[in-house]
């Protein structure tokens, strides 16, 4: 007799207790052979359930199905073959950064466990400064934040003890609306940027606007002067355009216990390294790291690269990378005993914002980002420089012109990779005719009539494309008609079918696509004649600027996808 059927099952660790079923393709907490009718135990610690409370019982798991009995002589039978395992059915979680993919099997008795996880989760406010949350229809924009806080066991000797816990390592993860592709854009910790005013929920329930900074280092958004992750969001917001719909945050003990969790993740070192600091000493070659050694890796960069937080970027991106692998891997996904520790080790280790504090919309996040093909991901970088205002190099500015063209390809869901979609014949013939709007003739600027509407651009932007327009692109038949009635995201031009050859010549000079062309019905300019309307949306950059959203990724970003093997230098 086991020990469950002693009545001891709270001593099992419960990725013990979980069985794939054939029938369903799904794993089930394993019921007791010697007591069928008893209830489940929850995992060891777990908080009470409220079903559990006197007076409403826990509804008993339901029963394995028996293997069907062979048919007797003489009877015509067949087995059935077992189904396939679905690893569609499989919860899948991913935290970037400090964080990972947690794949949990959940079956019909599952429920005390996930009221566990869900306790597990710690969340703070976003003050507002989200979008409110993801939606399954959109683009999604995580927030990936880890931490410099020591909190936590064996933490206590990395560095500044007394930290009050900055952005020490930030990614702003970006999923294409179709799922096909993904971005994951590191921002540099010292990184001079400007802080906005961040309204702030104390713990008591009050609010309190912290004031903001100028010219400080990016990761004073969080944990200096009681700044939160709601204020990192408010400045990723300010510094790129975009705006987060949720945030992750996660400590030291994020890589340590989910590094454990799947049994190690794979690095490669193109030289012997010894860093005192981060206490890495590892020779050239390969290895299988995790826990202490994991922190260590992804924690060095005086041995590698220039020896500064750039090079630092460069190795957890390539931790990340084989991490990601790894967490996509058959060893880990068809592994009941990884999946639950991952989901312990994952919910422990997040603190997450209010809108993302239960473990079924954490589900559905993990259903979207599992969608994603690891040739697909992208590490990038903001492009920045040296700091040209100090001697001694110890922070870094953007780089203008090439990091206004990542964020605008995040803004505009480009992918930074080549992806391969499968259109259908509605999507074609779309296509074609969003093609077919920017062929035919096209009239001589000084015959294109336009009226231009702020529509979300920054102030004054309708009047600096008016002079643009007037005095250097020769359309003089243009005119400004002030605000928008509701600001857009992407600049459009309406226009009447007689005024397609018009609309054509203006697209051109603008850098409009075939996209931004929006088919519809004339309006009636100052001296009562018909004209075309130009709304000017949040992606107008200035005068003159193309908005075509661009294409190719700037050298500066320094990019490389997930399913690439590299080795630190």
């Amino acid at each position: 007799m086991d020990a469950q059927g002693r009545g001891r099952a709270e001593d099992i660790d419960p990725a013990d207790q979980w069985v794939l079923n054939p029938r369903t393709g799904e794993y089930e907490l394993r019921p007791p052979p010697s007591a069928p009718e008893s209830r489940i135990p929850g995992p060891r610690s777990a908080a009470p359930s409220p079903l559990s409370a006197p007076g409403r019982e826990v509804p008993p798991p339901r029963r394995r199905r028996s293997a069907p009995e062979e048919p007797p002589p003489g009877r015509r039978g067949r087995r059935r073959p077992a189904k396939k395992k679905s690893k569609g059915r499989k919860i899948l979680l991913w935290t970037v950064g400090t964080m990972a993919f947690v794949v949990l099997a959940t079956g019909t008795a599952g429920y005390l466990y996930l009221q566990h996880l869900n306790d597990n989760i710690q969340s703070l406010p976003d003050d507002g400064a989200g979008t409110g949350g993801f939606r399954k229809d959109e683009a999604i924009n995580i927030l990936l934040i880890g931490t410099d806080k020591r909190t936590g066991a064996g933490n206590k000797g990395y560095g500044d003890a007394g930290s009050a816990g900055h952005a020490d390592t930030t990614i702003l993860l970006h999923v294409a609306e179709d799922r096909s592709n993904a971005t994951a854009l590191s921002i540099p910790r010292d990184l001079i940027v400007d802080i906005p005013d961040c309204p702030t929920t104390q713990e008591d329930g009050t609010m309190k606007v912290i004031p903001g900074s100028t010219g400080v280092r990016f990761n004073n958004s969080l944990g200096q002067s009681g700044r939160t992750p709601s204020c990192t969001m408010r400045t990723v917001t300010e510094l790129t355009g975009v705006t987060p719909d949720n945030f992750m945050v996660a400590d030291f003990n994020a890589v340590k216990t989910l590094t454990s969790a799947v049994g190690g993740v794979a690095v490669c070192l193109a030289k012997d390294i010894n860093d005192p600091d981060s206490h890495l000493n590892l020779p050239k070659g390969k290895h299988i790291i995790e826990g202490e050694e994991a922190l260590a890796f992804v924690r060095t960069r005086h041995s590698v690269g220039f020896g500064g937080d750039l090079s630092r970027i460069e190795i957890q991106q390539q931790f990340l990378s084989s991490l990601m692998r790894k967490l996509k891997s058959d060893d880990t996904l068809t592994s009941p005993s990884k999946m639950v520790k991952l989901a312990e080790a994952a919910t422990e280790a997040l603190t997450v914002d209010s809108k993302l504090d239960d473990i079924g919309r954490l589900k559905d996040l993990g259903l979207e980002l599992g969608k994603l093909n690891t040739k697909n991901l992208t590490f990038a970088t903001v492009p920045v420089r040296d700091n040209p205002a100090e001697t001694v190099k110890a922070t870094v500015v953007l780089q203008e012109g090439p990091a206004q063209q990542v964020f605008d390809m995040i803004k505009s869901d480009v992918s930074f990779t080549e992806v391969k979609k499968k259109e259908s014949e509605k999507e074609k013939k779309e296509k074609a005719a969003v093609a077919a709007r920017l062929k035919g003739e096209k009239s001589d600027p000084s015959e294109i009539r336009v009226r231009i509407l702020n529509g979300g651009a920054p102030d004054g932007s309708a009047s600096q494309e008016l002079r643009y327009l007037q005095n250097e692109a020769g359309v003089t038949k243009s005119e400004n008609a002030g605000n928008a009635e509701a600001d857009i995201a992407r600049t459009t031009l309406e226009y009447a079918p007689d005024q397609a050859d018009q609309a054509r010549a203006l697209a051109e000079i603008l850098g409009l696509s075939g996209a931004a062309m929006k088919p519809g019905e004339s309006v009636t300019n100052a001296q009562g004649l018909p004209a075309m309307t130009l709304t000017l949306g949040k992606d107008f950059k200035e005068a003159g600027a193309k908005l075509d959203a661009p294409a190719e990724v700037p050298e500066g970003a320094n990019k490389s996808t997930a399913d690439k093997v590299e080795c630190a230098k």
